[in-house]
């Protein structure tokens, strides 16, 4: 009989490989990361209720990239004026131990001035933003269905989903627990309750015109409740 050593026999042993990201795998948060970290190229996944969400890898230039741009160009110019506010792009929340979604746009408050998520040690946002934008497809996307309901659940206040193929812009409010739509005014703008001074003008992001966007953003920035809001913001 031949004998081998316990070293031998372990070598012999085949190495245990960490299967790649798969859509609908079923894991906890630390695994979806650790899979993650591990797949090679992967630049979107997303931990929904415990499950893996992957888009496909092809994004398209006119129903995604440029929507999504001209949605950041807003954002980002808010930003860009606002102390005590940080905006991200596709970048990961860590909500709860099995939700960790990667929204196209967000904004936030800095929590030592009174937001509600924070940034931790390892550079992962904790929490739900104030606000979260996504740029879907149609109102059968699961932006609209099972992400919406855990950004409910998770507390974000505020969610803008613009569906492309249907050329629509919704705004959602968090009332009492629930999403519900907040009624643009009488020239078609939203705005912001969490973010004062943030005007949304749907209608010209859609037909394309990013300058006529950041008109109104611009006139929100001058606005009486903006300056107030900034003020606020400064002095903590």
């Amino acid at each position: 009989m031949l004998f081998m050593s316990p070293i031998v026999i372990k070598a012999l042993r085949p190495s245990i490989v960490t299967p790649p990201l798969q859509h609908g795998d079923r894991l906890t948060r630390a695994e979806f990361e650790r899979r993650f970290e591990l797949t090679p190229g992967l630049k979107k996944a997303e931990l929904l209720n415990g499950n893996v969400y992957m888009p496909p890898p092809a994004v398209s230039h006119r129903y995604h990239g440029e929507p999504h741009a001209s949605l950041l160009v807003v954002l980002g110019n808010y930003w860009a004026v606002t102390a005590g506010v940080h905006a991200g792009d596709n970048s990961s929340l860590r909500l709860d131990l099995e939700n960790e979604p990667q929204p196209d746009v967000y904004l936030m408050i800095d929590p030592a001035r009174g937001g509600q998520a924070k940034v931790d040690d390892e550079g992962y946002v904790i929490g739900a933003p104030e606000l979260v934008g996504e740029i879907a497809a149609s109102s059968a996307s699961y932006d609209l269905h099972v992400k919406m309901d855990v950004y409910r659940r998770g507390g974000v206040r505020e969610y803008i989903v613009w569906r492309t193929y249907e050329e629509e812009m919704d705004y959602f409010v968090l009332r009492e627990g629930q999403f519900v739509k907040l009624a643009a005014d009488d020239f078609g703008i939203w705005r912001s309750e969490c973010f004062p001074g943030l005007w949304i003008n749907g209608k010209a992001l859609i037909a394309g015109d990013v300058a006529g966007a950041l008109k109104v953003l611009k006139e929100g920035l001058a606005s009486e409740p903006y300056r107030v809001f900034a003020v606020r913001l400064s002095s903590k």
